[in-house]
């Protein structure tokens, strides 16, 4: 598995990822941080970007938190060299 420092800015206009020099994520997401729909988004959003099911992806800390840790397999190594561009 594999463990993502991810900072999250909810009630943003759109949706992106941007990957961080440290190697950690900031996600904006559309959806409000309230009844955990930023969470349900960051999941969707992420298991877009890695080709993952929903259900591979697990927020490990920070559920009320804009710093998340989240854990998601591990990718081939093809897939994280090349995915510079998150």
């Amino acid at each position: 598995m594999t463990i993502l420092t991810v900072k999250v800015k909810p009630n943003s206009k759109q949706q992106s990822i941007q990957k961080q020099p440290d190697g950690s994520l900031i996600v904006h997401l559309k959806s409000p941080p309230i009844d955990g729909k930023a969470n349900q988004e960051l999941i969707v959003l992420l298991a877009k970007k890695f080709n993952l099911s929903k259900s591979s992806i697990a927020i490990k800390s920070g559920f009320s938190s804009r710093n998340k840790l989240v854990e998601i397999p591990n990718l081939p190594p093809t897939q994280s060299q090349t995915d510079k561009s998150i």
